[in-house]
């Protein structure tokens, strides 16, 4: 009998910054001051915006390319669904065209600036992001944690091109702007809002490559649900929020993640490479093995800030274990234990608060603390945590 194995490279340290791409995709010229295509034709009507950075929402087939490809901007999609008119004065800002996959935290910087700077204006009620969902429920995280604004600001896009028979893009970009404008969405941050099902920013994920019903809250729950995609049902609120002026240059910071019998050397190599903080996927409740321990040792050796998080999809970081290299020992030698955040949505929060407190530990520890606070210290309010984040910060 013949065997024929394949040896498939481990790729462990992922998510580097890429700022030439961000200044290359980005249309608006000014975040600060982005070009907002807005007619008035109701004043009885709130005014929507809606910024459209690309994904599979605005994609078509492309023969030549064979599949999808950027297509459609802002003005576009808002045409295909011609019963907005009679919700919302709906107006758009072309932000990029690009698949999310591209998508790099310099370029949500940006976003996060321009949705800001639209949010500012007083007439303007609300802002719906479309973008691709490859890294949608990142970029919806960065900007829940960067916004100045509290107006509604919900994510969306598509699974499914404009080329294909029953495409889903009109009805997300539909049930958004009825959040958007509803009484009954308010105070939940950025959302992330596909298949009618609202989640919030900090837990969403997607579970499912091709399938419209593709992100979940897993044991977190959903928000609500758009009935018809015209009036919400609101399941729960909204606890906490982690906010954090936005300041450059975002810091470089990897995302390690353990296998079995890894050694330790990316994390060093991380370190040797100019990383700022290291985010690194534990297995369990937050352990790794000895070598991979020592590394990490290596990096607080240096003060660089490790946020520990779990490959498990639920469930929390816990100092449970205090043998070498369990939740305890990382704990006792001054790793950050995240919260319930995943990898990717760490390391956003690292990058961030580094860029904004620098290399200031004690500070940054804070940033990750919030869910903790909350169910420790016994606070009920969302306005009653951010408050008290701020005061310690």
């Amino acid at each position: 009998m013949n065997l024929c194995i394949r040896t498939l490279p481990i790729i462990t340290i992922i998510a580097l910054s890429c700022p030439l791409l961000a200044k290359d995709v980005v249309l608006v010229k000014d975040p600060n001051n982005p070009k907002i295509e807005l007619t008035v034709k109701d004043p009885a009507l709130p005014n929507i915006i809606i910024v459209s950075t690309g994904g599979t929402i605005a994609e078509k087939v492309s023969a030549s390319a064979g599949g999808a490809v950027p297509a459609l901007s802002g003005s576009d999609l808002v045409a295909a669904v011609p019963s907005l008119s009679k919700m919302a004065n709906i107006g758009t800002v072309n932000f990029s065209n690009i698949d999310s996959s591209h998508m790099t935290p310099e370029i949500w910087a940006k976003l996060s600036r321009t949705v800001d700077a639209v949010l500012a204006r007083e007439d303007i009620a609300g802002v719906v992001v479309t973008h691709g969902t490859d890294t949608m429920a990142e970029g919806a995280w960065f900007l829940d944690v960067t916004l100045k604004s509290d107006k509604p600001v919900i994510f969306t896009g598509a699974m499914r091109n404009a080329s294909e028979t029953a495409p889903d893009g009109p009805g997300n970009l539909k049930g958004a702007v009825a959040q958007a404008i509803s009484p009954n969405a308010q105070n939940w941050g950025v959302t992330v809002t596909l298949n009618q099902y609202i989640n919030s920013a900090r837990w969403v994920l997607k579970t499912q490559t091709t399938n419209m019903q593709t992100f979940q809250s897993f044991e977190k729950g959903y928000l609500g649900y758009i009935v018809g995609n015209t009036h919400v049902n609101r399941f729960n609120d909204r606890l906490y929020r982690t906010r954090i002026s936005l300041k450059d240059p975002l810091p470089y910071v990897p995302l390690i993640t353990m296998f079995a019998g890894d050694d330790g050397r990316f994390v060093r190599d991380a370190v040797d490479s100019g990383a700022k903080g290291i985010v690194y996927i534990a297995v369990g409740a937050g352990n790794v093995n000895p070598p991979t321990f020592e590394a990490i040792k290596y990096a607080m050796s240096k003060q660089i800030p490790v946020v520990i998080c779990s490959r498990v999809f639920e469930g929390a970081v816990e100092p449970a274990y205090g043998d070498v290299g369990g939740g305890a020992d990382l704990l006792k030698h001054g790793c950050i234990l995240s919260p319930g955040l995943d990898g990717f949505k760490a390391r956003i929060l690292l990058m961030v608060a580094l860029a904004r407190y620098g290399n200031n530990l004690g500070v940054i520890n804070k940033c990750f603390d919030q869910e903790q606070s909350h169910r420790l210290r016994g606070l009920s309010s969302p306005l009653a945590v951010e408050k008290a984040t701020q005061e310690k910060l």
